[in-house]
């Protein structure tokens, strides 16, 4: 009988600017960078494309579902790097004229499309001079979404979802929840690892948050911390701030292990 394999996945941080152009051409060379470290999974962060101090940008360079360039990129990047990329976020065409669906699309190693996942819960906040309105620009997603991948079950989730345990909850038995990010500065010193952990473990699977990270050509400045955890809360890598990869092994017998020796997700009451 052959022994569960370890499987590696990558988590990609960037410092996104305004240039779609440079955005991509940098977005390709750290999928490459994490390819060529084995990895089989590779997660892009949101926003990935396009990071502007004008919130309608993403409006003029959303696509249709299956059509457009920043997609061909996705499905081409995959494919050349035989990697599963999961696509950060892209901005698809909502209902709504004067908005996007803020979008994670997933390619397999052949570049076929496995998963389309919206985001759900639109970020806002405001605290003196900083504030955001998510929903100004952004129809939200109303689905739960996972996929088989070589990692086994993998749960999406983009940014501000990660406040939110039960749409974790409702992925049911996954190994691997990827969540895309482009946290703010100020919540992410606040919350972004004690939240992640903390998914990590109640799910008793494995975390990875790629994620922007740096100071951005119009002045934001992004959290970052790309980080992958385990199914028992601990940091296996991480990235503090600027563009790089961060790399890990999910290892079926860790979650296995952590799951019988803790069966917590069998004591569940309440579902």
């Amino acid at each position: 009988m052959n022994s569960p394999q370890l499987c590696r996945i990558a988590a990609v941080q960037m410092i996104s600017g305004p240039d779609v152009d440079a955005n991509l051409a940098e977005a390709d060379r750290l999928i490459g960078e994490a390819a060529a470290q084995g990895a089989r999974l590779v997660a892009l962060p949101e926003y990935f494309p396009l990071m502007s101090p004008d919130e309608t940008a993403k409006i003029r360079i959303r696509e249709r579902d299956g059509e457009g360039p920043l997609q061909a990129f996705l499905k081409d990047a995959a494919r050349r790097h035989k990697v599963w990329l999961v696509g950060g976020s892209i901005p698809l065409a909502a209902e709504a004229p004067d908005k996007v669906r803020n979008s994670t699309l997933v390619f397999d190693d052949t570049g076929r499309r496995v998963a389309r996942y919206d985001k759900v819960h639109l970020f806002g906040f405001e605290s003196g001079r900083e504030r955001y309105d998510e929903a100004a620009t952004i129809e939200a997603g109303n689905e739960v979404v996972c996929f088989e991948g070589p990692c086994g079950e993998v749960g999406l989730s983009i940014c501000y979802d990660l406040r939110f345990p039960e749409l974790f909850r409702a992925m049911g038995d996954v190994s691997l929840i990827v969540l895309p990010a482009a946290f703010t500065h100020t919540t992410g010193r606040a919350h972004w690892q004690v939240l992640l952990r903390a998914r990590a473990i109640e799910n008793q699977c494995y975390v990875l948050a790629s994620a922007q990270g740096g100071t951005h050509p119009h002045g934001r400045k992004t959290w970052g911390e790309s980080i992958i955890i385990d199914p028992w809360g601990e940091v296996l890598a991480s990235l503090p701030e600027g563009p790089g990869v961060v790399v890990a092994d999910v290892d079926p017998a860790r979650i296995a292990g952590v799951r019988a020796s803790l069966p917590a997700l069998r004591h569940r009451k309440i579902k």
